[in-house]
């Protein structure tokens, strides 16, 4: 580790967490970010140390712009609502917000039990969902937006194909890129947990223990609990990414599962609406099948998201078709004035 970096790092965070600390309105969370803040500039105390045996003095602090703008955002925004900005800026603790325990409670005694409280649902299941509904809307309205245009059927046709195509390279070259720079994210997240564990590990014991407090576990039980689990370094940093990132580092992402489904489930939805046109259907007939079809299917991945959404079925599923046909119609309308002026 570069002890000037590692400085640097430790210094900000402590900068950071009490511009928190004030922005905070959440007693237990501004404590909990003050603790932190002396925490860490305990552990620039100890860089700045290793800058001393190399003989160089302790430089002035001065914070980075993005810090600067991420406290600004945590003060007009709030704290909560910049988690993901935070995550990124090394600040921990972020897993306790809303996770205080209530009474009768049991806290995680091993690291199955703390990783069932950072585990996503769904994996590809959800983008799969979301990507055919996004294939359908869009390729739907292409189409309606070209009949509108008095297109001829091979025209519509060929545009209906070249939206698929588009569409679904589109979110796979979308999805990968997005996956692929939140897991490195990620994983340099865990690199520096690592790196730290390694340096001083009763110190990543007792912010893990003030993380544990702030849920609602007694100081003391929670400094014997961190202290134990951080004996076993795999386990500690298993448990401590859990925790103090509130990442499961066995669920970071897949960048090429996330494409391969994205195109997949993009090129099944877009497909729906082209079918007539394969088995010999014209227009206008095609497009009013393709619509419906089209129509069926955004009924049905808004039902099926009520997997997610816990809300009913019929409900969300009328919902999609509302949405997908106001886009459809919204569309074909524009489609028939673009026509009108250019014909």
């Amino acid at each position: 580790m570069n002890p000037f970096e590692s400085w640097h790092e430790e210094k900000q965070s402590a900068w950071l967490y009490r511009a928190l600390a004030e922005a905070e309105p959440e007693a237990r969370m501004s404590a909990l970010f003050k603790t932190l803040a002396a925490a860490a500039e305990q552990q620039a105390v100890h860089w700045a140390g290793e800058l001393s045996k190399l003989g160089k003095p302790e430089p002035a602090f001065v914070p980075e712009p993005r810090a600067r703008l991420v406290a600004a955002l945590a003060r007009t925004l709030g704290p909560k609502r910049m988690k993901p900005a935070l995550a990124a800026m090394k600040i921990r603790g972020l897993s306790a917000y809303g996770a205080a325990a209530p009474a009768g409670h049991a806290m995680p005694t091993d690291v199955a039990a703390i990783g069932r409280g950072h585990r996503s649902g769904g994996g590809n299941l959800r983008p799969a969902i979301f990507g055919v509904n996004d294939g359908l809307v869009s390729n739907a309205s292409l189409i309606l937006g070209m009949v509108g245009a008095s297109a001829n059927t091979g025209t519509v046709l060929a545009t209906g194909i070249a939206g698929l195509l588009a569409g679904a390279l589109s979110m796979a070259a979308g999805e990968f890129i997005s996956v692929r720079s939140q897991r490195e994210m990620f994983e340099y997240q865990i690199g520096l947990e690592a790196d730290e564990l390694k340096e001083y590990p009763e110190a990543e014991a007792e912010e893990l223990a003030l993380i544990y407090a702030a849920r609602g576990m007694p100081l003391e039980e929670a400094r014997v609990f961190a202290h134990h689990l951080v004996k076993d370094h795999e386990q500690a940093l298993d448990v401590l990414a859990r925790e103090e990132l509130g990442l499961n580092p066995n669920d970071l992402g897949s960048p090429t599962g996330a494409a391969i489904f994205s195109f997949i489930s993009f090129t099944i939805g877009a497909s729906v609406p082209l079918l007539p046109f394969f088995f010999g259907l014209l227009l206008p007939n095609a497009a009013y099948v393709g619509a419906a079809a089209a129509g069926l299917g955004l009924f049905g991945t808004g039902a099926a998201l009520s997997l997610f959404t816990g809300r009913n079925a019929w409900l969300g599923g009328l919902r999609m078709l509302a949405i997908g046909g106001g886009a459809g119609a919204v569309t074909y309308l524009i489609g028939t004035l673009i026509g009108g002026q250019v014909g």
